[in-house]
């Protein structure tokens, strides 16, 4: 592929969010749905960051329902969204939805009576412009494996047949990175179009469901992927989003390399550390001189993983590999990693312990399957 111009997509810009939620109901069930909405309702009016929300019922089919929601920015709504509190806050409402379908938006143009005359800085918290994309979304699954069984899974998981790449007349399946950090697993997708539907046609695959009933005798967290509840509640667990997307507007480059960098970050300091990261991506894609090509940043509680495109070595410029350019950055991510989950101990300001968290952050690589090797 070859870029005509820069790319970025981040949650990180600072303007307000739109979130809807589609949900489509079990006949009979709205009762009990208003009773589980009404309990949610209570507890996210007190989550930080929450502005309004909105409960609309559709005037030509009455099973379909819509939420949305207004929050001061995407960072804390993905905080709460990807928390265990939210597993358990919607777990009431899964015996009553047939089908759920999430969007996010930031607010770019807005009317409203109150703002016809109010000053500019009245505005704060709108995206600034229109983002630039490339026509594909991002996301990643997250588990874990019980240790000693690394080696079978790993085995499983590289010997699966690719499903078909076409989904549908607008959707298809671009491109699969599997990789694993001890006994941690981390599956990244792009998809052109629908990622929903390019997900569920994935998991709907025979060759696809045999390799997730062989692994699940080597997970840590027990699913049954017959059972809907347990399925849902799994996959919302394994969720890692995307929270930023960058790629260089320069040519691509021969010789580009996939990656995955595994960043765990201390208690409470999982979107800090995946917001420096974007930071830094930002700046390495103005940097002509940059090896690092692309980026994409993957981030739910204190997991952080990173994604890059990188010509050449990953240690012929390890400062650059990791993000870390520029003055006083890796005592920035000293600061917010782990060190000690990571096998790092002592400062970053050595080349040695940069070396050593290079060699400790990389991913050990599974698959990578375009839609072109499909």
């Amino acid at each position: 592929m070859t870029n005509s111009g820069r790319i970025s997509q981040s949650a990180f810009d600072g303007s307000r969010l739109r979130v809807i939620l589609l949900l489509d109901l079990y006949e009979g069930a709205q009762e009990q749905f208003l009773d589980a909405y009404e309990l949610m309702r209570s507890q996210v009016a007190s989550v930080p960051g929450h502005i309004s929300d909105q409960l609309c019922q559709s005037i030509e089919n009455p099973s379909q329902w819509l939420i949305t929601s207004e929050w001061e920015s995407a960072p804390p709504f993905l905080a709460w969204v990807n928390s265990e509190e939210h597993v358990e806050t919607v777990r009431p409402m899964h015996s009553c939805v047939r089908d759920t379908r999430s969007m996010r938006y930031s607010i770019l143009r807005e009317t409203s009576p109150s703002r016809t005359q109010a000053p500019a800085s009245a505005k704060a918290g709108m995206q600034v412009k229109a983002r630039v994309g490339d026509g594909v979304a991002r996301h990643a699954l997250t588990f874990t494996v019980k240790p000693g069984s690394e080696s079978k899974v790993a085995e499983l998981l590289a010997g699966y047949k690719s499903p078909k790449a076409q989904v549908d007349d607008n959707t298809r399946l671009r491109r699969t990175s599997l990789f694993m950090h001890g006994n941690r697993v981390v599956r990244a997708v792009e998809v052109e179009g629908d990622l929903l539907a390019a997900l569920r046609h994935v998991a709907r695959q025979p060759e696809v469901r045999a390799v997730e009933e062989a692994i699940n005798p080597y997970l840590e967290q027990d699913r049954d992927l017959s059972d809907p509840d347990s399925a849902r509640v799994f996959f919302t667990r394994a969720a890692l989003p995307s929270v930023h997307h960058v790629v260089s507007g320069r040519p691509e480059p021969d010789g580009l390399r996939r990656h995955a960098l595994y960043y765990p970050a201390k208690e409470g300091r999982g979107m800090e550390l995946a917001r420096l990261l974007a930071h830094q991506d930002e700046a390495a894609a103005e940097d002509p001189n940059s090896p690092v090509y692309g980026s994409t940043v993957f981030q739910r509680d204190d997991i952080v993983v990173r994604l890059v495109d990188i010509t050449g070595e990953l240690d012929v410029d390890p400062v650059a590999s990791l993000g870390l350019k520029g003055r006083d950055k890796a005592a920035e991510l000293e600061r917010l990693l782990d060190g000690a989950a990571i096998g790092i101990e002592g400062s970053l300001k050595s080349d040695r312990n940069i070396n050593r968290l290079l060699s400790h952050a990389d991913m050990l690589p599974i698959t990578d399957r375009s839609s072109a090797d499909s």
